[in-house]
């Protein structure tokens, strides 16, 4: 009988004593706590077992050797001494302030310190800090162990002068670590995102920042060969319950959930919250997204008035996606960061990355998001909409076709913060995008092409949008600029649809439809 999934449980120990399933991860963690010394960061998407790590690093410096028996780890020369740790998690506060912080920090430590029996003067939160780190070290050398370091701030962006503030105590409070370093044996943070080193962390320049490191890319995640040998037995009955066979099952189940990367030549991984979900409900859907949701994000994209038809494609050096601050808090980064993006190509030789969406629930979910807000269309409905446009066009219904499409344009807000053009072209390039997403179709988009370029079975469609415009100037150029022409030996019908829009009633005014000549 095969184990329980762990959904939900970020406690090593309860994980192991229930009985549950565990991925085992001690080789890399071996390599993490060998050295006699080290201070790292790793940097993770949320729901990404960081908070697994912690608790499974805190048992080990705990020597609690018993629990890793059947594990990697238990047999490595590993000497299981036990050392004091303070283990921190900064995602237990719902910090709105930054003497709510430090209230927060002072708190914990005096918990700590109660544990181990300790006292601690009614001091400012980083001479208790000190204080704490010195009281234990007479038992050894300490272990600290932070969960979330950026919690505080990132529940605070949309508020930039608290942000400022908070981040000053948590500059304050992660210097004291350096300042302490002859009575510390292992510092490990992890979080979301990654402030510069000249922000938080200027303090501690020993600090190794393991986030793209190549050698610990798949210490957090679920590889496909752990997806193939840890769960056999649900990969077996799921199949069945698909009437599939289990390598058709387990490709299909890549294309949902693998692709996530962070490094130059990682090996893929998978989000364990979304897989582990997968496999106990037996149905593919969108767990990890709906989670949370990036409303701050999607906000900002809209903002700033970026272009989203970029995160196709983006190409760009370790430096523009790797850090932000907060006073210049960029688009790619915040989306590398919390895992809209990943990386999905390396060039060694100008050293660029190509960043992309990881995989089908990752892209789907955040354009879905990312049309019910630029739309009046409301959540959970969009989908039902773009099934029925898509449905429309098999059938070459075009009154029908373009009856829905309006839906998505009504009520559209006269004061715009992005220019009409850009908004509405966002609103065209989602929709079809979402299209081929939701029915497996190929969409190209394109600016030095038409508009969008929808493939089904039944044809090839190809869409030039005018704002301001007609649909015979529509259509007009879809011709002098031969847009169609890479289509003609597709061995289906190809029909050309030009389109007007009216930005003055925010809708649709004309539409034009005319099948390729010699097809």
């Amino acid at each position: 009988m095969s184990k329980p999934l762990p959904i939900g449980i970020q406690t090593f120990k309860d994980i192991i004593a229930g009985g549950f399933l565990y991925v085992d991860k001690t080789r890399w963690i071996y390599d993490l706590i060998r050295p006699a010394k080290g201070v790292y960061f790793l940097s993770r998407p949320r729901r990404f077992g960081k908070s697994l790590l912690i608790s499974t690093l805190a048992e080990i410096f705990q020597g609690k050797r018993e629990l890793f028996r059947g594990l990697w780890l238990y047999d490595q020369p590993y000497d299981w001494r036990p050392y004091p740790v303070i283990r921190i998690d900064f995602s237990l506060a719902q910090v709105k302030s930054a003497e709510a912080l430090e209230q927060h920090i002072r708190y914990t430590l005096r918990q700590i310190a109660g544990e181990y029996q300790v006292t601690l003067d009614d001091a400012a939160y980083y001479h208790q800090f000190a204080d704490l780190i010195r009281l234990l070290a007479e038992r050894g050398q300490v272990v600290i162990l932070i969960d979330e370091y950026d919690k505080p701030l990132i529940d605070n962006l949309e508020n930039l002068a608290e942000a400022q503030r908070i981040r000053e105590v948590l500059k304050g409070f992660y210097t004291v670590i350096k300042g302490m370093d002859a009575y510390v044996r292992f510092v490990f943070l992890t979080g979301v995102s990654k402030f510069s080193k000249v922000g938080i962390f200027s303090g501690l320049n020993n600090l190794r920042d393991l986030s793209t490191d190549d050698r610990f890319s798949a210490m957090l995640g679920i590889t496909q060969a752990e997806v193939e040998t840890c769960f056999p037995d649900y990969i077996q009955r799921f199949a069945a319950h698909e009437e599939v066979s289990e390598a058709a099952l387990l490709a299909e189940i890549r294309h949902w959930y693998d692709g996530f990367c962070f490094s130059r030549t990682c090996e893929s991984v998978y989000n364990p919250f979304s897989l582990l979900l997968l496999l106990e409900t037996q149905s593919f859907r969108d767990y990890w997204f709906e989670t949370g949701t990036p409303t701050f994000l999607i906000k900002l994209i809209q903002q700033r008035g970026y272009d989203v038809r970029d995160l196709d494609q983006l190409e760009l050096d370790e430096l523009a996606f790797s850090s932000y601050e907060l006073e210049t808090l960029r688009i790619v980064p915040l989306l590398f960061q919390t895992g809209y993006l990943t990386v999905k190509g390396y060039d060694r030789k100008s050293r660029i990355y190509r960043l992309g969406y990881p995989n089908y629930e990752v892209e789907l979910a955040f354009l879905s998001r990312l049309l019910t807000s630029f739309t009046p269309v409301e959540d959970g409905i969009a989908g039902g909409y773009l099934w029925r446009l898509t449905q429309a066009l098999r059938a070459a219904d075009f009154d029908r076709f373009f009856e829905i499409l309006g839906v998505f344009f009504s009520d559209i807000p006269y004061d715009l913060q992005i220019p009409q053009e850009r908004y509405y072209q966002t609103v065209f390039y989602l929709i079809f995008r979402l299209v081929g997403l939701q029915v497996g179709t190929e969409v190209r988009t394109s600016r030095g092409r038409a508009d969008a370029v929808v493939e089904v079975a039944e044809g090839v469609f190809v869409f030039e949008f005018k704002l301001r415009g007609s649909a015979a100037e529509a259509l007009a150029q879809i011709k002098a600029r031969g847009y169609a022409e890479p289509y003609r030996l597709a061995g289906k019908p190809v029909t050309l649809i030009g389109v007007g829009f009216d930005p003055e009633t925010r809708g649709i005014a004309d539409w034009q439809v005319e099948a390729l000549a010699g097809v």
